[in-house]
């Protein structure tokens, strides 16, 4: 039985350094409560999760750190296997 490859080493320290870059979520493009761990991050509708800019299912490399991007534990649930988020989950500019 292969073991899960996101409890590696490798997977924990892609994690590690991308929520080092305390980015914005790149879906929505709003502040990631970095601060939430452990389980309170589990319940955390707003806490930070690894996502992939080309989804797993669709041939995206893991542990590639270009393919790495930090998302709201929300927003990376709500577009799933998609390559781009939902138009809903767009960030719009109110700049004309």
């Amino acid at each position: 039985m292969a073991s899960n490859p996101r409890n590696g080493r490798p997977y924990r320290r892609l994690t590690v350094q991308q929520r080092g870059l305390g980015l914005p979520c790149w879906i929505c493009g709003h502040d990631i409560n970095y601060a939430l761990k452990g389980a309170d991050a589990q319940r955390s509708r707003w806490a930070f999760t690894l996502d992939h800019a080309t989804p797993l299912s669709l041939g995206g490399n893991l542990l590639d750190p270009a393919n790495a991007r930090s998302a709201h534990r929300a927003c990376n649930s709500g577009r799933g296997n998609r390559t781009t988020p939902s138009p809903a989950q767009q960030r719009t500019s109110r700049r004309w």
